[in-house]
């Protein structure tokens, strides 16, 4: 029943691998297989964090923990470990993040788990890389992907190399950004992850828009859009509908804009991303203040400033400078604001 969920999981069908989950749990609970307990509250927590509900798989993933402890699995304590982080840092709290990324390489090493080692690398990089420290997060991202590579892991290949892309593409090096893209998309295309496609065509999406090529951005962000929906991927659906916004913006079609930030607003919300939120109201609030409706701007951007605040995101000084700039001319638009990335 497990490998059963585990098939429908990775087909995108994650209603359908959470019955079966709960089924298998039922059944080691019954059992007394304490190992089979923690294996399935940890897919349980992972379909669930597909979905979008991270408290939720949280929960499950520290019960998970507490089983892995208790039984002396010290792989699955690594693994446990992991996926807390990846929740925390979906949810924006990436210093709690870090913290469990570390333990779970820390395990990875002692056991000589390279796969799990490769993995804790690249996801200490990905930590890295949305505190700011690019540089930092580009050394993991290469060890990461050298590991991938010795083992002759293609689907970690094809992470690392997206991870590499969204690096250098946040240096300003679009066209090597791009092109490491390429390869990670051919790689998943190959192996037939969905849901990494839909994540990399979003990034070439990104790409192109700083190059100002709009048309070929929004064809990336609709297809990642329809495989996001495709596979259930909330979060992924989320950014795709911000990064249309975002596109539609720069072409001066604030309405159209505005109609998509709202979308994905009202997604962050529903699935608890809080750094989502803050990023969307920041698109709002931009908005608005392109149309001239400063008081709606700033309410947005005050919005946005104790989201980012209360989460720790480097992105609070982008919604206080849009609120300084904002303020010092109210009832008029004297220019756009800096806006927080989708």
């Amino acid at each position: 029943l497990g490998n059963l969920g585990n098939a429908y999981f990775s087909l995108g069908e994650v209603k359908v691998a959470i019955d079966y989950y709960e089924k298998a749990l039922a059944i080691s609970r019954e059992i007394g297989d304490r190992q089979g307990v923690g294996n399935h509250l940890g897919n349980l927590g992972n379909a669930y964090a597909r979905l979008g509900e991270v408290r939720k798989a949280i929960e499950y993933y520290e019960k998970a923990l507490a089983i892995s402890r208790e039984i002396g699995d010290r792989q699955g304590e690594g693994s446990d470990l992991g996926n807390l982080g990846l929740a925390y840092a979906s949810l924006g709290e990436v210093k709690v993040a870090i913290d469990y990324h570390e333990k779970a390489l820390a395990i990875a090493r002692e056991i000589g788990d390279r796969q799990g080692e490769g993995s804790d690398l690249g996801n200490l990089g990905n930590a890295y890389f949305s505190l700011g420290e690019v540089k930092v997060a580009i050394d993991y991202y290469e060890k990461a992907l050298a590991i991938s590579r010795e083992i002759g892991d293609r689907q970690g290949v094809g992470n690392r190399l997206g991870n590499l892309g969204n690096a250098y593409a946040r240096l300003g090096e679009v066209k090597v950004a791009i092109d490491y893209y390429e390869q990670a998309l051919a790689i998943a295309r190959e192996i037939g992850d969905r849901q990494a496609e839909g994540g990399i065509l979003g990034n070439l999406g990104n790409a192109y828009a700083s190059l100002s090529d709009l048309k070929k951005a929004i064809d990336c962000y609709e297809k990642a859009l329809a495989i996001s929906r495709e596979v259930g991927d909330r979060h992924g659906e989320g950014s795709d509908l911000g990064n249309l916004g975002n596109a539609y913006f720069s072409l001066g079609e604030v309405k159209v804009a505005i109609d998509y930030y709202e979308k994905a607003l009202a997604i962050s919300r529903e699935i608890g991303d809080r750094q989502g939120e803050g990023n969307r109201l920041g698109n709002l609030g931009n908005a608005y203040a392109s149309l001239g409706e400063v008081r709606k701007a700033i309410d947005y951007y005050e919005k946005a400033e104790e989201i980012f605040a209360a989460i720790g995101s480097p992105n609070v000084e982008v919604a206080r400078r849009a609120l300084e700039h904002l303020r010092k001319a109210p009832g008029q638009d004297s220019g756009l604001p800096p806006r927080p990335s989708a």
